[in-house]
């Protein structure tokens, strides 16, 4: 990263900097040693044969940041890109005698998280400390949920494309073991020549929910979908905002391999991957590194490693902890956790607007991604496939659906113009659906000028190519200004199909003989005259009227 270019007088005049534009920011500093040790290089890939006996098992732990104003245990806002130390409480630095205050709002998240998800909600859970001595954990502990989280027990269905083309839809489940609320840590910046670290203390305390799944998945592109869908689901809902740029969704991926029907191999924890190509290249340049490892004769070592994206690779980082480690032990300043099943169950006393009730947050639940696909398969008759494009890329469903109440076409007609054309541009040059110079009411009003007869098929794709290309001229306009309506005058195509079927005699005999497939070729010369202009339905009559 940038900073680890900076000079150590360059790091202090930062910090003289941010504490003079924000004298209410807390700025801390602290030197800590950042070298790392040295690790010997990988082995040379194992062979085919070899390869074929291990089978790689991932588990996955996500962090996905909770959207809400404020922090999990104070009052701070959470908002990216802050100035450093700028949005830092008492709490959130721990200093003596400071003392935790709750979120509603976080666990109200964890509640919708965890219904969506299938799991049981736990009517009472607790909090624990886990112990880290990082520099950019304060307290030297971070609150967690580890003896009994807020839910448990839960299902995430998602799909892939897989087969020889991939072109099959394969559909998979993994199992929730748990959801728990917990705080985040600060941000360190290394400055490695120097030995220093910066530390950003704005996103300690954000309230996150920790995701484990069970290892259940076998490869980083099994993964990869796992997550999209988990992302899909988490954005539905609106408990967390997936940005996974902005670190609002964190991956830990647990690799291993071992032989079918053998225990499970030692693992390591890919730590903190923020993009889901990178998390699939991680996970199977993992399994593939075990194999290797495995093969070779050397045992894979429990440790923690992060990936490299310009290399392709993981690199160690450090030994994994145990829970040994971590001690764990009750939170003391936090009592036990309690939600209400309904209104019903609420004690005397308890004001129902302060207490987290489960029915009602079961009543604002959304419609969700696996809802949306059956929806538009059901309503519109499209293909599963074309159900997931629509859904999994980011306002395509709506996009569609918009398009289908301006136009009268069928939906399976509408679907290869969304997903192929107009997608297809997106792609070439990195564009949202929300980019688009072509909206949903322009787009049907070129599907009407090919359903009404007006223009030709090709001749609608080179409308579309010009009206992306001019990002604001209708189809109308384009096909008056280009001249590419169908020609319907009877006696110009007459006279037209006349000069070919004239000098094209040999073409014209075989036809009469009943070749009747030769008739297409003369059709196509027709249109090539008239730049794919000519009414095919009526050319194809003349011409059959000709060669009679």
């Amino acid at each position: 990263m940038a900073a680890s270019r900076v000079t150590a007088n360059e790091i202090f005049l930062n910090i003289k900097e941010i504490s003079t534009r924000y004298p209410k920011a807390l700025c801390l500093f602290r030197q800590i040693s950042t070298s790392r040790p040295h690790y010997d290089k990988q082995p040379e890939p194992r062979t085919k044969s070899a390869s074929q006996q291990l089978v790689g098992v991932v588990g996955l732990e996500v962090h996905a940041q909770i959207n809400s104003n404020t922090k999990l245990f104070s009052g701070s806002p959470v908002r990216f890109s802050a100035p450093p130390n700028s949005l830092v409480s008492f709490f959130d630095a721990s200093l003596p005698g400071t003392l935790p205050m709750l979120n509603r709002r976080c666990v109200e998240a964890a509640v919708m998280t965890g219904l969506a998800l299938n799991c049981t909600i736990n009517k009472k859970s607790y909090f624990d400390r886990k112990h880290y001595f990082y520099a950019d954990l304060p307290a030297g502990y971070q609150i967690t949920q580890q003896r009994k989280p807020i839910a448990v027990d839960g299902v995430l269905t998602y799909s892939y494309f897989g087969g020889k083309k991939r072109s099959q839809m394969i559909r998979k489940s993994v199992q929730i073991k748990q959801i728990q609320l917990e705080q985040d840590s600060g941000k360190s910046l290394h400055d490695d020549d120097r030995s220093q670290t910066l530390i950003d203390l704005n996103r300690a305390g954000v309230g996150l929910m920790e995701l484990v799944m069970e290892p259940e998945m076998k490869s980083g592109e099994e993964a990869a979908a796992a997550v999209r869908e988990l992302q899909l689901i988490l954005q539905a809902l609106g408990t967390c905002q997936g940005n996974m740029s902005e670190g609002q969704l964190r991956v830990d991926a647990n690799v291993s391999v071992h032989r079918p029907g053998e225990p499970l191999g030692i693992r390591t924890e890919v730590k903190n991957i923020n993009s889901i190509r990178y998390l699939a290249r991680a996970i199977d340049y993992e399994i593939q590194r075990q194999i290797d490892a495995v093969q070779s004769g050397r045992a894979v070592q429990n440790e923690t490693r992060a990936y490299d994206s310009k290399s392709g690779e993981t690199v160690p980082m450090r030994e994994k902890e145990g829970l040994q480690d971590y001690r764990f032990m009750p939170e003391p300043n936090l009592p036990a956790l309690i939600v209400y099943e309904d209104n019903a169950s609420l004690p005397t006393g308890i004001d129902p607007s302060q207490a987290v009730v489960v029915q009602k947050i079961k009543d604002r639940l959304p419609e969700l991604p696996g809802v949306k696909r059956d929806r538009l398969v059901q309503t519109y008759g499209i293909l599963p496939e074309h159900s997931f494009t629509l859904v999994n890329e980011d306002g395509l469903m709506e996009y569609f659906e918009t398009l289908m109440k301006t136009t009268q076409r069928e939906p399976r007609k509408v679907i290869g113009w969304v997903t192929n054309e107009l997608l297809g541009h997106l792609k070439q040059r990195d564009m949202s659906v929300s980019q688009s110079p072509i909206s949903p009411a322009h787009l049907a009003e070129l599907l009407k000028l090919q359903e009404t007869g007006r223009i030709s098929s090709s001749a609608a794709k080179q409308v579309f190519q010009e009206m992306w290309r001019s990002g604001g001229k209708t189809a109308c306009q384009i096909v008056q200004e280009q001249e590419l309506g169908l020609v319907h005058d009877s006696a110009q195509l007459h006279s037209i199909c006349q000069k070919v079927v004239d000098s094209h005699p040999d073409e014209v005999h075989a036809v009469r003989n009943g070749n009747k497939k030769v008739l297409n070729k003369l059709i196509g010369l027709v249109q090539k005259e008239t730049k794919g202009r000519a009414d095919p339905v009526l050319v194809k009559e003349i011409l059959q009227q000709m060669t009679q």
